[in-house]
């Protein structure tokens, strides 16, 4: 039996991973299990009606991204549909953010479906199986995490307050949201579990639970059809692979656009010289950030699959080459690593913005197609079937002596930024993996419209040269969740999970 370690988002799904493990299964089963909890125990922070990306690395094959990200809907209807059914709404959370919801900002979801691809071409179990930690847990019923209570806090009547079902599960007989702690209970979630675990995915894409689905969401001026469900497919690709240091590093590829400015970022951060945080070190990331990101909303944001495929590969030269410089001159998410020891590696991110408030037989739905910052010039020239666009960036690194690291974040535009701090204090700073995790972060962004830095107290900032500070006063969630599982030949089994967010670890296999 294989011996697995688990980091994910929470206790609960780490667990859930690892009595995966200890049934027989391998990290591929112990991470689609835990993601599979987390997607049913995480409400706001995920649901299972999400979109995702799963990267794969067996030690004797290829390493491949499993492309479960949404699809525009709309298969055989007319043009005029698209805008109707949702309402943009603002949220104080994270500084302030729009983003639309309602029936109409449902995508297409994903993630089923590459669970499904990923259970049958590398799990052990079968996948009922894997569906069971999900199901129990929903059915005896969870304790709300504080994680998830502080997003409800911004968001429980603008997002989840006007659909009967979202108001009924969240709020009390007086209409208080609930509170960290406070026991939730979904009615149907469990039997729809239940239903998946035996008939498979296609129960929710072409049988009884997707055709409820449709049927609400067409009754509510939605995009999504039947069509868009029965025709959707996971799609097996070829990963981003990239050299940084002693390490071979993988991550997803276009039609996301996380990868390739992770990739970007590392690369460029390989001919520096850094020994430790200090004024040069944090300048230097802060350029780098900056240099990817506008690359990022120039030629990537809204661009077709060639164009960005193109545009992802002019990226990584000039990374290389160190010239990305000079070319600039002129929600939510949450993510499973897990490695076995055998070598086995499996990265998990899964999507579903910052929901669409829609419930339907106890399953949560996306509003993948309102998430404005992903769609700055909007959604309407799309096709329906063209995947949209994400920042998730699933990634595995393996040593030359035979070291597997799997890790990832949540944390939309933040998330390839948490992942490059990491994996810059893990390698080029030969930090512990926690530490490496818990040290204090900054990101580039455009705050108020001004060139701003973000961080987080701890980062020795006096000035910055070219950039706005803003101080976060603690370690905050904001700045992603970073969870990873590391195999190394000598010490064995390693997990560590972000302190931003109320993540686990779990270890199975072992009994």
């Amino acid at each position: 039996m294989s011996k697995v370690t688990i980091a994910s988002g929470s206790e609960i799904s780490a667990r859930g991973g690892a009595t995966i493990a200890d049934c027989g299964g391998n990290a591929v089963d112990s991470a689609l299990a835990a993601a599979l909890v987390s997607m049913c125990t995480e409400p706001g922070v995920i649901a299972p009606g999400a979109n995702g990306f799963i990267t794969i690395w067996h030690p004797d094959r290829e390493p491949i991204v499993i492309d479960a990200y949404g699809e525009m809907p709309g298969r055989g209807l007319e043009n005029n549909h698209f805008g109707q059914g949702m309402r943009e709404v603002f949220l104080d959370y994270g500084g302030g953010m729009s983003t639309l919801v309602g029936h109409g900002s449902i995508a297409t979801p994903g993630i089923f479906a590459g669970l499904g691809m990923a259970s049958k071409l590398y799990g052990n179990l079968p996948w009922a199986e894997i569906t069971v930690p999900a199901q129990k847990s929903v059915a005896r019923g969870f304790p709300l995490s504080a994680v998830a209570a502080e997003y409800f806090y911004y968001s429980h009547r603008l997002i989840f307050g006007w659909h009967p079902e979202s108001y009924r599960v969240l709020h009390d007989d007086d209409g208080n949201c609930l509170q960290a702690g406070d026991i939730i209970r979904i009615p149907g979630l469990a039997d729809s579990l239940q239903l998946i675990g035996e008939q498979g995915v296609d129960a929710f894409y072409t049988g009884e639970i997707g055709q409820k689905i449709v049927r609400e969401i067409q009754a509510s001026e939605g995009l999504l059809t039947a069509r868009d469900l029965a025709e959707y497919r996971a799609i097996a690709r070829s990963s981003i692979r990239i050299k940084f240091k002693d390490w071979d590093i993988v991550t997803n590829p276009a039609p996301a656009v996380g990868g390739a400015c992770l990739a970007a970022m590392l690369l460029q951060m390989e001919g520096q010289s850094f020994s430790q945080w200090n004024e040069h070190t944090i300048q230097t990331i802060a350029e780098i950030q900056r240099n990817v990101f506008q690359y990022r909303s120039k030629y990537l944001e809204g661009a077709s699959l060639d164009t960005m495929n193109q545009e992802a590969v002019r990226l990584l030269d000039l990374a290389a080459g160190g010239n990305l410089h000079k070319s600039m001159q002129s929600p939510s998410t949450i993510h499973v690593s897990a490695v076995d020891s055998d070598g086995l590696a499996c990265s998990v991110s899964a999507s579903a913005g910052y929901g669409s408030g829609v419930m339907i037989d106890g399953l949560w739905l996306n509003n993948s197609l309102g998430e404005i910052e992903l769609h700055p010039q909007g959604l309407r020239g799309l096709s329906p079937g063209t995947r949209l666009t994400s920042n998730m960036a699933p990634t595995i690194a393996r040593h030359k002596d035979g070291t597997v690291l799997a890790i990832g974040s949540p944390g939309a535009s933040r998330i390839t930024s948490a992942i490059a701090q990491t994996m810059f204090n893990f390698i080029c700073l030969n930090m512990p993996l926690d530490e490496a995790i818990a040290h204090p972060r900054l990101h580039f962004e455009i705050f108020e419209g001004v060139p701003t830095v973000a961080f987080e107290t701890g980062l020795a900032i006096d000035t910055l040269p070219n950039f706005e500070p803003r101080q976060f006063k603690s370690l905050s969630m904001y700045f992603g969740g970073v969870q990873a599982a590391l195999s190394d030949p000598t010490t064995g089994l390693v997990a560590a999970a972000d302190p931003r967010r109320a993540g686990g670890v779990g270890y199975g296999g072992t009994q």
